[in-house]
């Protein structure tokens, strides 16, 4: 079964040393193992944990609880945009369980994020990550890595300063990076210069707002006049999308360049959105129409060792298109995690995928 080989993919991903990126406290930066405590893996394990949700096998949960575990036993990293990204999963995992020994671990990380995290002007949440700061930099990463955590553990501990926190940073980041030209999304915003960097419509990070703006409603309670104007704003990037796609069912990694290559991860996301987004309701038949073809796209990419190919490595935020087109393609945790949402969510559409 493909989601069965996709886990086992994920949790053998192993760092060769490829790629070297220092922490800023001098600890090596681990990027694409499932071991270490990233936004990568963040990513990760909420796939695993959807699937849990999905499927009832306790085998996923006992690795959830068997990864959160040893990282607390040990001790958790400096709190930043991206190392947020695993407390997603951990929320949902006590949310279902009620396990409270999950509980001060998320309660004091919400309550130091919302007190400690560096903020832009309007109040976002400025996307440092472990080995390096961005000054008055809003990334469209920070609603995957952050808002959904502040969302979904806001929701189901009471907390409801943590839902309306979370409903503002997607009102700011949609403020200042929708491009209100197409529909897409741009990577960044900088209020130094006031500018989007390259101006790079990155399927990505697009992905990650397609997977997020379907998420969000179901993960919290949200004001009826938030909830009708972020679907709004995703009906608005999908009609962008949709003529995007290429023949295989793929999106390229600069969405509207078509000299830049096919990227399975944000072809895994968008699909998921796609899909989901169909079955709520929020988007017509050929949303499923496209997202059906996205997880073909996909299914064509994962190799006999459940290793997700195509996809690009982390990407920082790029100054020149060219940037992009020359990120790097290798396994990754988010990838894997992508791939399983897709594959997940293709399941209420049609049976069994694999």
């Amino acid at each position: 079964m493909f989601l069965t080989r996709l886990v086992a993919g994920m949790t053998a991903l192993s760092d060769s040393g490829r790629f070297d990126e220092p922490n800023l406290d001098g600890t090596k930066g681990d990027y694409i193992s499932f071991a270490a405590w990233e936004w990568p893996q963040g990513v990760g394990l909420y796939g695993i944990a959807q699937l849990w949700r999905a499927t009832g096998d306790d085998s996923l949960r006992a690795v959830l609880e068997g990864w959160y575990a040893r990282h607390l036993a040990a001790g958790l990293p400096a709190l930043n945009i991206n190392t947020t990204a695993p407390m997603l999963a951990l929320s949902l995992l006590w949310r279902h369980t009620g396990d409270d020994r999950w509980r001060p671990a998320l309660d004091d990380w919400a309550t130091r994020l919302m007190r400690d995290a560096p903020r832009t002007a309007e109040g976002g949440l400025q996307h440092d990550v472990s080995d390096r700061l961005n000054p008055g930099e809003l990334w469209d990463d920070t609603l995957f890595m952050t808002a959904l955590f502040l969302a979904s553990y806001g929701e189901a501990s009471g907390r409801r300063e943590l839902v309306e926190e979370a409903v503002r940073q997607f009102l700011v980041h949609a403020r200042y990076l929708t491009d209100t030209g197409t529909g897409l999304w741009f990577h960044g915003w900088t209020f130094t210069g006031r500018h989007n960097f390259a101006r790079a419509r990155w399927a990505r990070g697009n992905a990650w707002v397609t997977a997020c703006l379907c998420d969000l409603p179901e993960l919290a309670t949200l004001p009826d006049g938030v909830r009708d104007f972020l679907a709004g704003v995703l009906r608005a990037q999908v009609e962008a999308l949709l003529p995007l796609q290429t023949q295989t069912g793929a999106f390229r990694t600069l969405l509207d360049d078509p000299g830049s290559y096919e990227e399975i991860s944000a072809t895994a996301g968008i699909g998921y959105g796609l899909m989901k987004g169909a079955r709520l309701g929020i988007g017509d038949e050929r949303w499923l129409a496209a997202g059906l073809r996205a997880r073909d796209a996909v299914l064509a990419n994962i190799d006999a060792n459940g290793m997700v190919q195509n996809v690009s490595y982390g990407t920082r935020m790029g100054h020149d298109l060219q940037f992009y087109r020359d990120i790097p393609l290798q396994p990754t945790g988010y990838g894997q995690a992508l791939a399983i949402l897709c594959l997940v969510e293709a399941l209420h559409h049609e049976g069994a995928v694999g």
